[in-house]
């Protein structure tokens, strides 16, 4: 029997909170999976909490106090969900995802797959469309090097797994061997970026990053416009690049550092122009 911990972390949108939870547990569950959900509340004032704890009482809600975003909310989580008890995988969920009825049977295949394939376990990434355009919103991506910057190619899901570079953690089954190599989330990052870190640190660790079989679920596409225009004078500017929603520049300096170095230049002059010169981006982008 495999136990997988499933985190979550929420702020102020009870009603897709409780859908996701929903759509989880409406999954079929694998012959020999169990799951036990950790949500880490971040001081929600719309009644996430006792909503959650009415229709589904056996989530352990951890209480934040608003100040964690979503990649310290998922640390509290991952830690609070490490400390409880031993678990055989961690299954990163956001909030915000539909889950396909399917989708925890296509982890374990992956899984299994896996195991078999490189005899270890690994991380497994599984893929969303946004329901309007039908696009894949979310997912495992594969990165190229270039030599200034590099780009990223979504992996569309096919009927196989097939490998990826890094990943979002919409929806991303962790081992526990996974973890007792490279530990959870950095605790630098505060809200964007960590799942691409941790996911980027484990493939250049040798560790399998691998996306699962079809679409796994269903997520809005909520990256929209990464700066903000020369309607809003310098000071909003400078605060939005160094906002954890907004460009989290010191974050990025960090990650570009970390995994980047030779395209770090380039990019911090990127992050400077944006918030000088906005006016670029709105005219080219």
């Amino acid at each position: 029997m495999k136990q997988i911990a499933v985190l979550l972390t929420c702020h102020n949108r009870k009603d897709k909170t409780i859908a996701c939870l929903t759509s989880l547990y409406n999954c079929v569950v694998p012959e020999n999976f169990s799951i036990n959900v950790f949500l880490v509340d971040d001081g929600s004032t719309d009644g996430t909490k006792e909503a959650v704890s009415i229709k589904y009482p056996l989530t352990n809600i951890i209480q934040g106090d608003g100040s964690l975003f979503w990649a310290g909310g998922m640390q509290l989580a991952w830690k609070t969900a490490k400390d409880d008890k031993s678990f055989d995988g961690y299954l990163l969920l956001n909030d915000d995802v539909i889950l396909v009825k399917s989708a925890l049977m296509e982890l374990a295949v992956t899984n299994e797959y896996c195991v078999n394939k490189y005899g270890k376990a690994g991380i497994y990434v599984g893929s969303t469309i946004d329901s309007k355009s039908k696009m894949i919103s979310y997912g495992g991506r594969l990165v190229t090097k270039k030599l200034f910057s590099y780009s990223m190619k979504i992996v569309e899901p096919k009927p196989i797994p097939q490998v990826c570079t890094l990943a979002n953690a919409n929806i991303l089954l962790v081992m526990s061997s996974v973890v007792e190599e490279i530990g959870i989330f950095d605790n630098k990052f505060t809200h964007g970026i960590a799942d691409y870190d941790y996911t980027l640190t484990a493939f250049e660790n040798g560790i399998p990053l691998i996306v699962c079989p079809n679409v796994n679920g269903i997520c809005e596409d909520d990256h929209g416009r990464n700066w903000v225009t020369g309607k809003s004078n310098l000071q909003q500017r400078i605060k939005y690049l160094f906002s954890p929603k907004g460009l989290a520049y010191r974050e990025n300096m960090y990650y570009l550092r970390k995994h980047f170095p030779a395209q770090l230049p380039y990019y911090f002059l990127m992050f400077w122009l944006k918030t000088f010169f906005p006016i670029i981006w709105t005219k080219f982008k």
